[in-house]
């Protein structure tokens, strides 16, 4: 059996040290775990380029939709990309998966495990971001959804979930 690289085992530590149980997919350096979101559960893998000493997060989750939804979930995904800055959703319509990725290169061979953290938060908030909002047009009758504003319905902050530990939701002393 290969041992695992040094990027990898920096990958595994940041998962252990916040205490996020994963599994090691069997002969890959991927790490892959399951949280629970507000929104839904994400499935998130965490693989190790080594050559390039890159770390790549992907979260899925599943959504149904009616193939007659299609344009409609795509022009989502494609207008929540326009708004990122880091990372990109995808559609996997094979598989009724949405995805989002977002990659990493480091200077070292030990990655930070901030950085992995912040990636794994980000790819969790940004996958949970977005269901409610496909949710929306899931169950936008057919014949109003000509008249649904895409662009409109991602300007609706009352379908993000609330950041943990937000102040605004602290009572004032």
């Amino acid at each position: 059996m290969k041992m695992p690289s040094r990027q990898f085992t920096s990958v595994l530590t940041a998962f252990n040290d916040n205490d996020w149980h994963c599994d090691v997919v069997e002969g890959q350096e991927v790490l892959q775990t399951i949280f629970d979101a507000h929104h839904t559960k994400v499935h998130v893998l965490a693989q190790v380029y080594v050559p390039i000493s890159c770390l790549a997060i992907v979260g899925e989750t599943q959504i149904n939709f009616d193939p007659a939804y299609q344009g409609h979930i795509l022009e989502l995904v494609m207008r929540a990309n326009k708004q990122l800055t880091m990372g990109a959703f995808e559609v996997d319509l094979d598989r009724g998966i949405l995805v989002f990725r977002i990659t990493n290169l480091f200077d070292r061979e030990l990655f930070d495990k901030d950085i992995i953290s912040s990636m794994v938060h980000c790819v969790i908030a940004e996958v949970d971001r977005l269901v409610p909002y496909v949710s929306v047009v899931t169950q936008t009758p057919y014949d109003l959804l000509d008249e649904l504003s895409i662009e409109r319905l991602l300007l609706r902050e009352d379908l993000i979930p609330p950041v943990p530990g937000d102040q605004e939701d602290s009572p004032l002393i």
